[in-house]
């Protein structure tokens, strides 16, 4: 499966930003709806068993709830992805594509929006979620509990204080990505520009 596909399915937890009390399921919940917008820089880390360094990509985000996600990839190359409702979609010359809607890409777009839209229930459905912390350095780890995420992901990690800060990936098949989320800001609101990209 594609592994930016894998990785857009997971950025969704980004929501569990500002998670100042959220130690409980029903408060992360509450957590999980409330930001509006959040902004930031990422760098990826891909750790492939077959290679001695990482593969390594960065760029920008954006996560707007009830729209979607802006994945604005910089280097190595420059490319522009969106996910919302009606799938992901990658920008060309003509605008918006959106890419074939395979079954495991539309399962984990599933659980993306069950987790933008603060749908413990739906996430809660598909992983064993353990958290742990404080409100300075919290801990939440997935543990896959249906058959299609197994066979993707043994266990994802988000790491974060007033925002996340890391998401690893342990893939099944012993492969890892790391993702470190920079000068993440919260509720800034969405420029014309990225309301526009939301609305084609």
């Amino acid at each position: 499966m594609n592994v930016f596909v894998k990785t857009l399915s997971v950025l969704a937890l980004l929501t569990v930003s500002a998670l100042a009390n959220a130690f409980e399921l029903q408060q992360l919940s509450e957590q999980l709806a409330k930001p509006e917008v959040i902004h930031g820089r990422f760098i990826q880390e891909k750790h492939l068993r077959a290679l001695p360094q990482p593969l390594l990509s960065k760029g920008n985000f954006v996560l707007a709830k009830n729209r979607g996600l802006l994945w604005l990839l910089k280097t190595p190359l420059q490319q522009d992805y969106r996910i919302t409702a009606q799938g992901i979609a990658r920008r060309d010359d003509n605008g918006w594509q959106l890419l074939p809607n395979k079954s495991a890409g539309a399962e984990q777009n599933r659980l993306f929006l069950a987790v933008l839209q603060g749908d413990s229930s739906g996430l809660q459905r598909d992983f064993e979620l353990a958290l742990s912390g404080d409100a300075q350095q919290w801990k939440l780890t997935l543990t896959p509990r249906s058959l299609l995420l197994k066979q993707v992901f043994k266990q994802i990690n988000i790491d974060g204080g007033a925002l996340v800060q890391t998401i690893e990936l342990l893939e099944t098949q012993g492969d890892s990505t790391v993702l470190r989320m920079q000068d993440s800001i919260a509720n800034q609101p969405l420029s014309d520009a990225e309301q526009h990209d939301f609305a084609e």
